[in-house]
């Protein structure tokens, strides 16, 4: 069975070391925040200006001023802090941030992202993703394998880049991967989704070693 967004966003939360300083993107990345294993401390970033983010709110704990990037109520953390977007982006751009997550329409075999335009549809601009994929020390992706049976693992990219040769891991419903020099790496698999199967979703080069194992949500 694929994997629901929530499901990926647990899996992408198994990548999560303690310590790490965290950037979540808009859409699946968001609920990256309510899977934090426990006995770690990871430190969310949110580019609109905030240091500590917390999980998602429930109906008493909703604070309407309280907001990530991608407009949705959030909570906060013990220690965390507020401040203005340029002092955010100073520390993306410092290189500050551990892990950027990101969702995306297209990635290519050779890491490169395209997440902010769909030609013919109007949009308000790229946002910070332009600046966090270049100064994020690693960069993984939450996305659908494929739409409508075409697959969104690229030879190369076709709509208008983010950025290039960055993506370093892919967690899609179907399976992680790992952007190599030679192509994907196929890691895990969703649990009952065969090799085949996601092999016949990539259009990229997809690298095969061994038995692959099912992924443990």
């Amino acid at each position: 069975m694929a994997l629901d967004k929530n499901q990926i966003a647990k899996r992408i939360a198994q990548e999560l070391k303690d310590g790490y300083y965290v950037n979540l993107g808009i859409g699946i990345p968001t609920l990256v925040a309510n899977y934090v294993p426990e006995g770690i401390e990871v430190i969310l970033q949110s580019e609109n200006g905030l240091l500590g983010m917390g999980q998602f709110p429930t109906m008493e704990t909703v604070d309407a001023d309280l907001i990530n990037a991608g407009k949705q109520t959030v909570t906060y953390n013990p220690g965390a802090s507020f401040f203005d977007s340029a002092t955010s982006f100073a520390m993306i751009r410092g290189g500050h941030v551990d892990i950027t997550i990101l969702g995306a329409f297209e990635v290519s075999e050779t890491g490169d992202i395209s997440s902010w335009k769909v030609p013919g549809k109007m949009v308000k601009g790229m946002g910070g993703a332009m600046d966090l994929v270049a100064s994020a020390k690693n960069i993984i992706v939450a996305m659908q394998h494929s739409n409508k049976g075409q697959s969104k693992l690229l030879k190369k990219c076709t709509l208008p880049l983010t950025g290039v040769s960055c993506v370093k891991k892919i967690v899609t419903d179907l399976a992680v991967l790992d952007v190599t020099p030679n192509g994907f790496k196929l890691v895990e698999r969703a649990p009952g989704v065969s090799v085949e199967e996601i092999k016949s979703l990539t259009e990229g080069n997809l690298i095969i070693e061994g038995e692959i194992p099912e992924m443990k949500i």
